[in-house]
């Protein structure tokens, strides 16, 4: 391979700009998401739970999936996290640092961390080994793809998703209404 022929197309060592951006924005994202699990605020976890949603909406905005990238700001970080947020203060969990929240079994929980995330990704790494994309051919992520494939196929677990956050929701209200009764 001639020289020029090496600058037309860039190697794996030489990343380009947007590359480096998805690797920088998903080293953050995982440091939130580690931070969430591992402090002791309630509240503290749920904001950093926005912010590695968040980075997660940056990494689709990278790879060219806004229609992704706004569906996971609207749903996961406004919706969800809103939900869980609603949820903490409706049942009254602590403000500050919680013993409760710490169960000492943090090794069994990195453990089996590990081995799901080792599943993870032997799994997917399995189910895409020959497949490839044709970088050259027609764009299949569109918006207008993506919605009619989404609302073709995944209708069902959407509306199981909303009647399962809206049991939360009033789980929440009658758990905090059945301790203000007890307590007057």
């Amino acid at each position: 391979m001639t020289l020029a022929a090496a600058a037309a197309h860039p190697g794996f060592l030489s990343p380009t700009g947007i590359e480096i951006a998805f690797v920088l924005v998903g080293v953050a994202t995982l440091g939130a998401a580690l931070i969430t699990v591992t402090t002791k605020q309630l509240v503290h976890a749920a904001l950093w739970l926005v912010v590695a949603l968040g980075g997660l909406a940056v990494e689709y905005l990278l790879l060219t999936a806004e229609f992704i990238a706004w569906v996971q700001v609207l749903i996961y970080v406004g919706s969800v996290v809103v939900l869980l947020l609603f949820g903490l203060m409706l049942t009254k969990a602590p403000i500050g640092r919680s013993p409760d929240a710490d169960s000492e079994n943090r090794w069994a929980a990195l453990g089996v961390a590990v081995a799901a995330a080792a599943a993870l990704v032997w799994v997917v790494v399995d189910a895409f080994r020959t497949t490839w994309i044709d970088l050259d051919g027609p764009a299949h992520g569109s918006t207008e793809a993506t919605g009619a494939f989404l609302f073709r196929h995944w209708v069902l677990p959407f509306e199981a998703l909303s009647v399962l956050l809206l049991a939360a929701l009033v789980g929440a209200i009658v758990l905090s209404r059945k301790r203000s009764k007890e307590q007057s």
